[in-house]
């Protein structure tokens, strides 16, 4: 087994419970940590016999363009793509930050970070 990690994937999303937040959006950050077999891909060193980690990017892009109240909604809607997607990904970690969020004090970011595994 192998792990790909993607590191601070910034985006600028409308997430949030404040109207505010849906019309001036703000900056996010996700980490997304996913575990596979990568044994075949060591060997044959082809993209095809692993996960493409721009495939996992256009995923977290995507679904961070959808706007979610929660940062857990969209947290789970990117492992869901994942693990629909990519069928050789057996564990997804995946953490959605918003910077600097609206909750009156000075708090560089806010966090939620989920972990699943395939069933």
């Amino acid at each position: 087994m192998g792990i790909i990690k993607l590191t601070n994937i910034r985006t600028f999303s409308y997430h949030g419970c404040l109207v505010e937040e849906s019309k001036i959006g703000s900056h996010y950050s996700v980490d997304l940590e996913i575990k596979a077999d990568l044994r075949k891909s060591m060997e044959t060193d082809e993209l095809a016999d692993t996960v493409d980690y721009v495939h996992l990017n256009k995923i977290v892009i995507e679904e961070m363009a959808i706007r979610s109240k929660l940062l857990e909604h969209v947290a789970k809607r990117i492992v869901k793509r994942v693990f629909d997607e990519i069928p050789s990904v057996s564990r997804i970690v995946v953490g959605v930050s918003k910077i600097n969020p609206p909750i009156g004090g000075d708090v560089q970011a806010v966090t939620v970070q989920i972990e699943e595994y395939r069933t």
